[in-house]
C-alpha cells in the first residue's frame, strides 16, 4: 500500500477528535488543510501516474448490444482506460493538469507531461468519440463522466503552455461532442438526480457550467442555468438529517448550494441559502458539521466517505466565498471546510487502491480550491 509521507503525517490530526458543538465549533485544536508545495503536489500526482495505465482491476459500465461489442477497456477507451473506471481516469488527468499548472517544477513534472502526452492524442481521442457515437456508448458515463471531461477541457483552455495547447487541441472534438450530448440531454430530464454518488445532477452541472463559461458556449450555459432554476430554485429545507448515506462521496445538499451560488446574485443566493440549509446552530446541522467516521477505508464503496469530506470542504469554502464578509455563516463554513479537508487527508492514507485511484482528485480540489485558476466563476 502506498503511504504518502506528507499524508501519513496528517494521521496525527486524528488525535484532535471529531466532537463538535451544534454550531460546528471544533473542540480542541484543529489543524488546517495542508498547503501544497512542489513535493506534496508531486505525491498527489504520483497516485494518478500510478493508475493511469493500470487497466485492472476495472469496473466497466458498458452496455453490450451483441457479443462482439465485448472488448477490453483499452480498445473502447484508449485515452482513459486506467484508474479502475473511465471517469476516474478522466478526472485523474484533470488532477495532473491542475497540479502541473500550479507546480510546474514539482519533481515528477516531466513524467506527468509524458503521461498526458501519451494519452491525449488525436488518434486516441478519435477512438473515444467513436465509442460515444456507437449505440452502446450513447449514455456511457452520463452525467458524471461527461462533467469531468468538460472540467478537464476547461482546465486546459486558458493555459498557454505549448504542450497544453496540443493536448487542448486533441481533446476539443471530444469536449464538443460531450457538450452537444449535454445540450440534448438536459431539456429531456424531468427531474433532477439527487443521489450522493455519481448520478448527482447538481455536481455535474457545476463542472459543465464552468466549461460553458470558460469556452463561451452560451447556449450550453443558458440550458444549464435554465434547468438549474427549474430544478432547484424553489427548494427549501434540504433534508440534511438524511446525510450522509453509507457510500456517499457527494453531499446532495451542499452540491446544490454550490451550484446555486454560481447562478444567483449574491443577495438572492443568501436568501435562498437561508431557506435551504438549517442554521448552523441547529442540532440537525451536526450531520453536515461532523466528518463521517469511515470504518473500512479500503472498501471501494465505504471508502467513498473520505471523498465526501473533501467534497464538503470545497463546497463549504465556495459557499462561504459567495456570501458577504459580515455574514455569520462565513466563519462557520470556513472552519468546517478546514476541518473536513484535514480529516480527509488523514483518512486517505489508509484507503488502498480503492482510494488511490480517485482520491487525489478530490484532495487536490479541496486543498487548492476547485475553481482556482479557472475562468467562468459565478458573478
Amino acid at each position: 500500500m502506498r503511504r504518502l509521507t506528507f499524508l501519513a503525517s496528517l494521521c496525527l490530526l486524528i488525535a484532535c477528535g471529531r466532537a463538535t458543538s451544534p454550531t460546528g465549533q471544533v473542540s480542541g485544536t484543529q489543524e488546517g488543510c495542508p498547503s501544497l508545495d512542489d513535493a506534496k503536489a508531486a505525491e498527489l500526482a504520483s497516485l494518478t501516474l500510478k493508475c493511469s495505465d493500470t487497466e485492472y482491476p476495472n469496473k466497466q459500465c458498458y452496455i453490450y448490444d451483441k457479443e462482439e461489442d465485448i472488448k477490453p477497456t483499452r480498445e473502447n477507451n484508449p485515452a482513459f482506460f486506467g484508474c479502475f473506471d473511465w471517469h476516474s481516469a478522466v478526472h485523474g488527468h484533470w488532477t495532473m493538469v491542475k497540479l502541473l499548472k500550479r507546480f510546474p517544477n514539482m519533481p515528477n513534472a516531466a513524467a506527468v507531461r509524458k503521461k498526458i502526452e501519451e494519452h491525449l492524442t488525436p488518434g486516441k481521442i478519435a477512438a473515444e468519440i467513436a465509442y460515444f457515437q456507437s449505440g452502446p456508448g450513447k449514455t456511457f458515463e452520463r452525467t458524471y463522466g461527461w462533467a469531468w471531461l468538460l472540467r478537464l477541457a476547461a482546465e486546459l483552455e486558458d493555459w498557454d503552455d505549448p504542450d497544453a495547447v496540443q493536448w487542448r487541441t486533441a481533446l476539443h472534438p471530444l469536449a464538443r461532442h460531450i457538450a452537444e450530448k449535454t445540450r440534448d440531454y438536459l431539456p429531456r430530464l424531468s427531474f433532477p438526480v439527487r443521489t450522493g454518488v455519481h448520478g448527482n445532477l447538481a455536481f455535474s452541472l457545476i463542472h459543465m457550467l464552468v466549461y460553458a463559461r470558460t469556452v463561451k458556449d452560451h447556449e450550453l450555459e443558458r440550458i444549464i442555468i435554465s434547468r438549474a432554476l427549474d430544478f432547484y430554485l424553489d427548494d427549501t429545507n434540504c433534508p440534511v438529517a438524511y446525510e450522509p448515506s453509507g457510500v456517499d462521496f457527494i453531499s446532495p445538499c451542499l452540491a446544490e448550494a454550490d451550484l446555486m451560488r454560481r447562478i444567483l446574485p449574491q443577495k438572492e443566493f443568501s436568501a435562498w441559502l437561508t431557506a435551504f440549509l438549517p442554521d448552523s446552530a441547529s442540532p440537525v446541522f451536526k450531520n453536515l458539521a461532523v466528518p463521517p467516521v469511515v470504518l473500512d477505508k479500503k472498501d471501494y464503496a465505504i471508502g467513498h466517505l473520505i471523498g465526501l469530506m473533501f467534497h464538503r470542504a470545497w463546497s463549504f469554502s465556495g459557499i462561504a466565498a459567495a456570501l458577504t464578509a459580515g455574514d455569520p455563516r462565513v466563519a462557520v463554513y470556513q472552519r468546517l471546510a478546514t476541518r473536513h479537508c484535514a480529516q480527509g487527508f488523514a483518512d486517505m492514507t489508509d484507503a488502498g487502491y480503492g482510494g488511490e485511484h480517485w482520491l487525489a482528485t478530490f484532495a487536490t480540489a479541496a486543498a487548492l480550491g476547485l475553481d482556482e485558476s479557472i475562468k467562468g466563476k459565478s458573478p
